[in-house]
Order: C-alpha cells, then structure tokens, then sequence
C-alpha cells in the first residue's frame, strides 16, 4: 500500500481510509516526530507540528510502516522491554527498502510527489 502511495499511485487519503487511521498535527517534545495511539479500531497518527514539511512528511511514512508492517498491536509490553528498538529498526528498514525499489527515474518522481503532493 505506501509502496503504491510513493509511486503516485494511490493518495494518502486512500491509505489513511486502508489503514483506518487519521492523522493530527500537534506539539510533542523535540525528539518525538511522530506515534500511533490507536483507539476503537481507530488508528491515530499524531506528528510534531515542529518539523518541517519534509519531516512531516518523513513522520508520516514512518508511522504508516508501522501499520504496514501491523505493529500496533505491540502496545502491551512489548512497548515498555527491549522490543521498541526491534520495531524502529524493522520499520527503518522496510521504508529504506520501499525507497531503494523505487530506484532511477521512480526515486525522481517519489521526491516529486512527497514535496508537491504528499501533504
């Protein structure tokens, strides 16, 4: 699904709707872009205000790969061991994964829709 998003394919508001989720804008501590509080089957997306667009951006294809990647059901204690770093790590990953298939005159137009497009 963000694969398709960052292809041009499909909008944010179409993987929003897949995903069940919103997203909020609001003020977090300098080191927090973003985290998901999901909430009657409701996935919230809240990303620091702070950040530029580009890292808002950035936040929100990070928080959508831990939906892609059905993370949010670790908020037991998972969240609160060792595990979190796991999560980030595979998350890390995975976006550099998306981005690194994209590739050649696809990565052009990926930097393309983010600016222009994504927000």
């Amino acid at each position: 699904m963000i694969y398709k998003l960052l292809l041009g394919e499909i909008g944010l508001d179409e993987v929003l709707h897949h995903y069940n989720a919103n997203i909020t804008y609001i003020r977090l501590p300098d080191k927090i872009n973003g985290f998901i509080f999901p909430y009657k089957n409701i996935n919230n997306i809240f990303i620091n205000n702070f950040l530029s667009d580009k890292g808002k951006k950035e936040a929100i294809l990070h928080e959508l790969s831990h939906l892609e990647l059905n993370q949010t059901g670790q908020i037991d204690n998972d969240l609160l061991a060792y595990k979190v770093d796991r999560y980030e790590t595979e998350v890390n990953n995975y976006v550099r994964f998306l981005l690194s298939n994209i590739g050649g005159i696809l990565w052009k137009k990926y930097y393309f829709y983010l600016y222009v497009y994504f927000l």
